[in-house]
């Protein structure tokens, strides 16, 4: 009798739970929904209360705008798309080459070195834009993508992540290595790095939405329309007298695409790499 009650309470908490985070997630979801809706309505029907989330009339004109129009999207896309597999595809390479050097080989200072080096995730990003932006205009590559995608190769929190993944590999497999005669270059590509792929797709996948999203940035490095990222485009609906919100929401339903499709795919290394680097640091 005991156990049927308790039984029974355990599966009423359970209800409750799910009943609880199905109301939250609903809550999280309606902002998405509102955007779907409104991308398809007309003007007037925008601020309509209550909301009607069904249109009575599909209205694609902005859609097309998105696209087709004087503002079109396809170069912001591509230029995101640049700038993001760019960051994507160095950070992690870099991130990963400094995790191993922090984890993998002892050498005099290497933990105090770490921690300065972490402590750098306490300076506010924003407190680096004008010493970025004296240095770029020297540089000559101010107004130009390679001022988003310089300081996009380095990033604090991947080597922090890596290093957490690399510290839980048995130090056996690189010590045996280091016997029989091979370099810390062959170990790091033949042994470390495939047994890493989850954290590294993990990695991957957050650095590209952090560059796909950046907004800051952009804003302040790039002058010229043509280098626009996804962020900075949806400006063009933003009008003199007024903001053209069925126009936003069809550009922000465009740039969410790729982040859902990112996420889709790489759930499953999201999940596991985080879990694996919280257990084994």
């Amino acid at each position: 009798m005991s156990l049927s009650k308790q039984a029974i309470q355990r599966g009423t908490g359970k209800l409750i739970v799910t009943a609880i985070m199905f109301g939250l997630g609903y809550l999280m979801i309606i902002p998405f929904l509102w955007m779907i809706s409104t991308s398809f309505k007309s003007p007037t029907d925008v601020f309509v209360f209550p909301i009607r989330w069904i249109p009575d009339h599909m209205n694609w004109e902005h859609h097309y705008k998105v696209w087709f129009g004087p503002y079109s999207f396809v170069k912001y896309y591509v230029n995101s798309l640049k700038i993001s597999i760019i960051c994507m595809v160095g950070g992690t390479f870099l991130a990963a080459f400094a995790a191993y050097g922090f984890a993998k080989i002892e050498f005099k200072g290497r933990e105090t070195l770490f921690l300065m080096y972490l402590s750098m995730m306490m300076i506010p990003p924003q407190v680096l834009f004008v010493p970025k932006f004296v240095m770029f205009d020297w540089m000559g590559i101010y107004n130009t993508h390679w001022a988003l995608i310089i300081p996009g190769l380095f990033t604090i929190f991947g080597v922090f992540m890596l290093r957490q993944f690399f510290a839980g590999i048995p130090k056996d497999i690189s010590e045996s290595a280091l016997i029989d005669g091979a370099g810390h270059f062959r170990i790091f590509w033949q042994l470390i790095l495939p047994l890493s792929k989850p954290a590294l797709s993990t990695l991957a996948i957050i650095e590209f939405s952090w560059h796909w999203n950046d907004y800051e940035n952009a804003l302040v490095f790039l002058l010229d329309k043509n280098l626009y990222t996804v962020p900075l485009g949806m400006q063009n609906f933003i009008l003199e007298s007024n903001i053209d919100y069925n126009g936003m929401m069809a550009a922000a339903m465009a740039g969410i695409v790729p982040m859902l499709l990112v996420f889709l795919i790489g759930q499953k290394y999201i999940i596991q790499g985080i879990s694996s680097t919280a257990v084994k640091g």
